[in-house]
């Protein structure tokens, strides 16, 4: 067995490698693909500002970064993870997520856009997309986790066929949304 030696070009075969196990989803409208280094500088804003409101933040940039890595971490950890969604043209829109966050009690479908993205049904778009991947894994066991006034989100997770079933038992003020073959959406 060869030692292991840290070097840019080892880096870069690593990334090409993993992108090439994780495939690209693609919609009509967009692309889903693994997150790069260079999607920070979109994505940080939906997690540093007021809009992060429903997430927990505004968050420091310290705990934005590690919020976006724990996301990404899935990938390693569960064998899923976070998506960056792209239009046709290559922009960042945003985020959709099979993830598991800690203290969640299921694997979370989730999604976060830009502000310049939101309205045009790109959340629910991604994440009807990911539905199969959902389903192939944990089958029925997973849930969208929104919190109270999170209206567009229960919008989306409405649209998707999901339905309120609880509460998160580490926050009585996220509502827990359920997805099943027989009550999802088309």
């Amino acid at each position: 067995m060869k030692p292991w030696t840290q070097t840019s070009s080892n880096a870069s075969a690593q990334i090409t490698a993993l992108q090439a196990v994780v495939p690209d989803i693609e919609t009509e409208r967009l692309i889903l693909r693994l997150p790069r280094m260079s999607d920070w500088k979109v994505l940080e804003p939906i997690f540093t500002t007021d809009r992060a409101v429903h997430i927990g933040g505004p968050m420091s940039q310290e705990d934005a970064w590690l919020d976006f890595n724990q996301l990404i971490a899935g990938w390693v950890l569960r064998g899923h993870g976070a998506f960056t969604v792209c239009d046709k043209t290559g922009a960042v829109l945003g985020l959709v997520l099979l993830g598991h966050e800690y203290g969640d009690p299921q694997p979370e479908l989730g999604w976060l856009l830009t502000e310049e993205a939101e309205g045009h049904g790109y959340a629910t778009e991604a994440a009807r997309a990911l539905l199969p991947m959902c389903r192939q894994i944990y089958g029925d066991a997973f849930a969208s986790y929104i919190a109270d006034g999170n209206d567009a989100s229960v919008r989306v997770a409405e649209k998707l066929g999901g339905h309120k079933t609880d509460t998160h038992p580490m926050g009585t003020h996220v509502a827990v949304y359920h997805y099943t073959k027989e009550g999802s959406a088309t």
